[in-house]
């Protein structure tokens, strides 16, 4: 193995670098796919400075930069020079801004601590969170004290203050017609995930609540694309969020089912075993109401359950259902956008893939992929310390699981393919990773399995068995339904 090392010159003359560029195409990649997997955690980490792209060292075997190099082509290059300079999300490098995508994280987190408090009141508080959001998407609803006297395109720019006087960015949340009064605002967001977003709101309590960068309350002014108005808004009730775990379900019969690249082979496991596009959500919210699913198989009855069962079905259900399966609709959303053999033209569906790396891993991950967080990277390694997967080799008992190492690898192969517009290798990419997705789901139905049958688990093992069995059941049935059988049987 060798590094391959470029030297190239600033435009200002100044001393010149040494940089470490990847020297294959997208057709070596494929070709020697077996030797980029096994370097495990090869991440490359970016930035720019003056038009130089620098690229952190990534081993290769002779073979395959003697390959890259026949067959590298120059636009790749260009491309490369995107903007690559945005903070990792759990050691993988984003092509673009997703930090209020991956703060849905917050919205589990928050969920989840209100179900601990095991109260009425505290689980209303759970469900608003659940449906309504507080951390992602953040937008102020404000009505204006005059129609609007133009069109007014989503995404135009809006200004106004906070409470304190200071200034306040947002955008036009959807095109808005002349004569509206009624506004959406979306909150403007920033690279930096500590402060992505200040306007935390929503169905958020207590400490949670964030309107140090909300709009100001009462009648106000707020420029919107150069023209002043007028508005009012309640901060505490009119500051809502466009993203929401309960959305991620009841968002699939259109997103999904009706795609463009319908039918999704994941998505139609789920959706014929189920009988439904939105089963996560109505799982979930039977759970938090102590009732019954009416799905086509794998029914659950929550009615036999205290709190102690139910807080665990809603927060697996939550995180390993409802965010799995739009975890696996992004990555499809980029592949149908993907623009094959076009270099310069991959923006969005590069966009769509950050986002779905960000739903698998959540914010709480930080850049280095610490365990910390509440979404599937959390879990993948919390059943790596069960059945000790741990490490690039899956041999060590601690740290971060094999399965994270290879799912890291396997998103930033992914997007580089889309940067190069290698459509079908990128969709072989993905169909790797929902094969690794499983994985946890499978982990985690034996092991309460066998805590439920070898250690005589009570009310919480049962109910984390079902919940696991559940989030992998459609595949199980799609395989083999004798076993699937065997499997609900057992765990419902």
């Amino acid at each position: 193995l060798r590094s391959c090392l470029l030297r190239e010159k600033t435009r200002a003359g100044q001393a010149t670098h040494q940089k470490c560029i990847r020297r294959h195409s997208f057709h070596a990649i494929e070709d020697t796919h077996q030797v980029v997997h096994h370097h495990h955690r090869i991440i490359c980490s970016h930035k720019i400075a003056n038009d130089i792209i620098k690229i952190s060292t990534m081993k290769l075997s002779i073979s395959l930069l003697a390959a890259s190099l026949a067959t590298a082509e120059a636009g790749v290059w260009g491309n490369l020079r995107r903007r690559l300079s945005f903070e990792k999300v759990a050691t993988y490098s984003p092509g673009s801004q997703v930090t209020d995508h991956c703060a849905i994280d917050r919205d589990q987190r928050a969920v989840e601590v209100e179900l601990a408090r095991k109260t009425n009141e505290a689980w209303d508080n759970a469900q608003q969170i659940y449906l309504n959001g507080g951390n992602s998407k953040s937008y102020a609803l404000i009505t204006l004290s005059e129609p609007l006297r133009s069109d007014v395109a989503k995404g135009t720019s809006v200004t106004g203050k906070n409470a304190d006087g200071n200034e306040v960015a947002g955008k036009m949340y959807d095109t808005t017609s002349s004569g509206a009064v009624n506004v959406k605002v979306q909150y403007a967001t920033t690279d930096v995930q500590d402060s992505y977003v200040q306007c935390q709101v929503g169905a958020l309590v207590g400490e949670d609540i964030n309107m140090s960068g909300c709009f100001a309350d009462g009648e106000n002014t707020i420029n919107i694309g150069g023209e002043v108005y007028t508005y009012t808004y309640t901060a505490a009730t009119e500051n809502k969020n466009g993203r929401t775990i309960a959305g991620f379900s009841t968002q699939l019969e259109d997103k999904l089912k009706n795609g463009p690249g319908a039918p999704y082979a994941d998505f139609e496991y789920f959706r014929k075993y189920y009988g439904t596009s939105d089963y996560a959500d109505q799982w979930v919210n039977a759970a938090f109401e102590g009732g019954r699913t009416s799905f086509t198989n794998g029914n659950a009855d929550f009615s036999q359950y205290g709190m102690e069962g139910r807080e665990q079905i809603i927060k697996k259900g939550t995180a390993y259902m409802n965010v799995w399966m739009y975890t696996i609709r992004e990555f499809e959303d980029a592949l149908d956008d993907c623009k094959r053999g076009c270099i310069n033209c991959n923006d969005d569906p590069v966009h769509a893939w950050d986002e779905g790396v960000c739903f698998y891993t959540g914010s709480l991950e930080g850049q280095d992929g610490a365990p910390s967080g509440y979404l599937l990277h959390q879990l993948a390694d919390k059943r790596s310390l069960d059945f000790k997967t741990g490490g690039p080799d899956g041999t060590d008992v601690d740290g971060q699981s094999k399965l994270n190492y290879d799912l890291m690898d396997e998103f930033a192969l992914g997007n580089y393919q889309l940067q190069s517009g290698n459509c079908p290798s990128a969709r072989k990419t993905k169909e790797r990773i929902a094969q690794l997705m499983y994985i946890p789901m499978i982990q985690g139905s034996i092991r309460y399995a066998y805590k439920v049958d070898k250690l005589q688990g009570g009310e919480k093992e049962k109910a984390e068995g079902a919940a696991f069995a559940a989030a992998v059941l459609p595949r199980v049935h799609a395989a083999n339904s004798d076993a699937a059988s065997k499997i609900y049987n057992n765990l419902r």
